[in-house]
C-alpha cells in the first residue's frame, strides 16, 4: 500500500523505501521509524493518508 503526504505530493512506495533516509526498499510504511518525516516538506509520519 501507499501513501501520500497531506501537506505535499510525495507519495511513500514501500517497494521503494526512502533512500534520502536511508530507509531500504521493502519497508511497509507502517515500519518505518515513528520520527520518520517527509523527506519533500518534512512532515510527520501521522501526516501521511492511505491510497
Amino acid at each position: 500500500m501507499n501513501y501520500q503526504c497531506r501537506d505535499c505530493i510525495y507519495i511513500y512506495k514501500g517497494e521503494n523505501g526512502d533512500p534520502i533516509h536511508g530507509i531500504p526498499a521493502g519497508t511497509k510504511f507502517e515500519d518505518l521509524p515513528l520520527d520518520w518525516k517527509c523527506p519533500i516538506c518534512g512532515a510527520m509520519k501521522e501526516r501521511f493518508k492511505s491510497l
